[in-house]
């Protein structure tokens, strides 16, 4: 199979990089840089948060919920401004990696009494990539 011309180029141009600062990633047997992957990714991942854009800010701004901007890393029910239930408030969960997979696996299981009207999301990858696109807002 024939690495496509686009890919011929992009491998011509990063042979001209020191190997330290070149990262690679495989694609149907064409070598990428990493970064086009990882924009693919970060795509994905985006989309996968429009159903939490519809009460969540990326931009540090709050709305019908809380910015979730340096969400990882935050403790639960503290974004100035916002106004959280006791639950939430009183949970003080530190939101990272696993604890957001747990409540968005079920909101209301690990937080009772909690008001998002949201009743989690089932599937495994789905949760995986808004976690991964939640990691990328700082």
């Amino acid at each position: 199979m024939r690495t496509p011309a686009i890919y011929r180029r992009m491998l011509i141009g990063a042979a001209s990089l020191c190997c330290a600062s070149l990262c690679c990633a495989s694609l149907g047997g064409a070598l990428i840089p990493a970064a086009a992957s990882l924009a693919q990714s970060t795509t994905a991942d985006s989309a996968a948060f429009k159903p939490c854009a519809v009460c969540h800010s990326v931009d540090g701004s709050n709305g019908t919920g809380p910015t979730l901007k340096g969400v990882i890393g935050r403790v639960s029910g503290t974004v100035p401004g916002f106004r959280y239930s006791r639950a939430l408030k009183s949970a003080a969960i530190t939101w990272n990696e696993e604890s957001l997979d747990r409540y968005l696996t079920n909101p209301q299981g690990l937080v009772p009494g909690n008001i998002m009207p949201f009743s989690g999301i089932p599937d495994a990858a789905e949760r995986a990539a808004v976690i991964a696109y939640l990691r990328t807002l700082r």
